[in-house]
């Protein structure tokens, strides 16, 4: 493919045609953003209490005193799991005894909630939880939900690259997008926890490989400067415009089913872009379907209102190109070396730390002061400008100090939470949202500085395998919100170190900012401590770093 920007250079950089392929699918990831935090809502715990049945045969003071009082949050506040056993108080009730003066209520026997709970309808209508009663015992069951999600979307990454590469694009795109909107929809007729969850992995499946194959046709379609904007930019904006989007319907859809049916049906308006979003002609090319790539080529300067030449790509230039013999390198290459093993190790730690903050604080937003709605809003919002952010200082700031000052921000001030006092509890949200912001930015720049770090040659393995550790961050981080419920500062804590220790860990890897790219595992003997020594035959400048397409391509995996 080395002379096909060279083919295509007549078409220009931001045609009609490109502007079509950028905005259609960056809007096709709008649904990977309200799908992936849905069950922020969807598995919503409301406040609850143990049922006491009508017929316990209790006075109106002792039914009003049968649920012990517990510190929570500083306060006493009636038991969520516990009540006190009913047969002792009917009896009590029986003989005209009254709680407090003539029975001391500390003193009497508790037993669990044996007639189930009662929730409050404040906040949630319906949740998985009030459906399936989530709670106490069961309360395990709504954060594993989560992680199932997330090992759906570990599983989809494993197998997105490898469909894409065999069957294309565009084919995997539209029925990746057909599987999470299908799986979303039998979803809403869920009849059990279990059948919800498992359908919840498929959903993830669907979505990690939608989110891929867009990902990638856009680096493949679009020339060398949009590329770099659709990466950084176009893709993350409007995954946080479909975040946005979910508190928004959540607001004023309280029931969790007709809330999921919400979101599934939007699904439905990708349909007519199939006939829009064209196959890669790229992917064509390699795959010896020239003529195929050269019609949509053509149709793409129509579309521009520029005219063709009248050869377009070279067959047995193309072929000889694809036909070039190289070396074969296993994931064993990424630990061969010491310098290798060092920035991989590094790398799956970073990736999987940055991983548990940002889906721990998204994932925590209904615990925070205040309205759960507004504050989801507001963690969906604050991305926006992290993003913008990062993609300016990936142009114009060394990669090592750009993450960790974005790393320090946010685990810093994720450990000052603690130590705001109650009362101020807009503080402590707007602490989390800097944290938040912090934590995201970090995540946008870690993709291309870890592409910049691998050579060539294992580049794509190298991304891969930092990818895969950000995944199994993603399961953990609902357990890190769950620690909640013991101590409300705890998440805060872990979060915050972890950070802070990724932050000082990011300052020991090579600095790659203005550096060339090392194409052999040879070159990647340079790296020697704290110091990058590129080899002294081959210069290029920052831009064409950021500009570069394998970086492109291996932040999608």
């Amino acid at each position: 493919m080395r002379d096909y920007d060279a083919a295509t250079a007549f078409l220009g950089e931001w045609g009609r045609f490109q502007r079509l392929v950028f905005f259609l699918l960056s809007a096709s990831i709008i649904p990977n953003g309200f799908n992936g935090m849905s069950i922020v809502f969807l598995a919503g715990t409301p406040e609850h209490r143990c049922v006491v049945p009508r017929g316990a045969n209790l006075s109106g003071e002792w039914r009003n005193a049968s649920i012990p009082l517990e510190q929570r949050g500083g306060q006493e506040v009636p038991s969520r799991c516990r009540r006190y056993r009913l047969a002792a108080l009917a009896n009590f009730s029986a003989l005209g005894l009254r709680p407090g003066s003539d029975v001391e209520l500390e003193a009497l026997e508790q037993e669990p909630c044996l007639d189930g709970w009662e929730y409050s309808r404040d906040v949630y209508r319906s949740t998985i939880v009030t459906e399936w009663n989530l709670v106490c015992a069961n309360d395990w069951k709504g954060p594993l939900s989560t992680s199932l999600f997330f090992v759906g979307v570990l599983l989809g990454s494993f197998i997105s690259g490898q469909l894409s590469d065999k069957f294309g694009r565009k084919n995997v795109l539209f029925a990746t997008l057909a599987m999470q909107t299908v799986f979303s929809f039998i979803q809403v007729f869920s009849t059990s926890w279990e059948m919800f969850s498992v359908l919840f992995v498929l959903v993830g499946m669907g979505q990690i490989s939608n989110y891929v194959a867009a990902f990638v046709l856009g680096t493949e379609i679009l020339g060398k400067s949009i590329r770099v904007l659709f990466c950084t930019l176009g893709v993350c904006v409007f995954y946080a415009f479909g975040y946005m989007l979910l508190p928004l319907f959540a607001f004023f859809i309280r029931d969790w089913r007709m809330l999921l049916l919400a979101l599934t049906l939007p699904g439905l308006l990708f349909i007519p872009l199939w006939w829009v979003i064209p196959e890669s002609p790229r992917w064509l090319i390699s795959q010896g379907r020239f003529q195929e790539a050269e019609d949509i080529i053509r149709k793409a300067a129509k579309t521009n209102g520029i005219t063709a030449p009248d050869v377009i790509l070279d067959p047995s230039e193309l072929q000889d190109v694809n036909s070039e013999k190289q070396q074969t390198y296993t994931i064993l290459d990424l630990v061969k070396t010491r310098n290798i093993l060092t920035i991989t190790i590094m790398s799956v730690l970073l990736w999987m730390i940055i991983s548990v903050g940002y889906f721990g604080l998204s994932l925590d937003t209904p615990n925070l002061h205040g309205d759960v709605y507004v504050n989801c809003f507001l963690s969906a919002v604050i991305e926006v400008p992290a993003y913008i952010i990062s993609w300016l200082l990936l142009r114009n700031l060394p990669r090592r100090y750009s993450m960790a000052a974005a790393l320090f921000l946010g685990g810093c001030v994720l450990l000052f939470i603690q130590l705001v006092p109650s009362h101020i509890r807009a503080l402590s949200i707007f602490l989390v949202m800097l944290g938040k912001f912090g934590i995201t930015s970090a995540f946008s720049m870690v993709y291309v500085y870890t592409a910049e770090l691998y050579p060539t040659v294992v580049r794509n393995m190298g991304v891969g395998a930092s990818s895969m550790a950000s995944r199994l961050g993603s399961i953990l981080s609902p357990y890190f919100v769950y620690l909640g419920a013991y101590d409300r500062f705890l998440p805060y804590i872990l979060m915050g170190s972890l950070t802070v220790l990724s932050g000082i860990l990011t300052l020991f890897l090579p600095e790659s900012y203005g550096m060339p790219l090392p194409d052999t595992i040879d070159q990647m003997l340079l790296v020697k401590g704290l110091e990058y020594r590129p080899p002294s035959s081959s210069t290029r400048d920052s831009k064409e770093e950021e500009e570069n397409p394998e970086i492109l391509k291996s932040t999608a995996f």
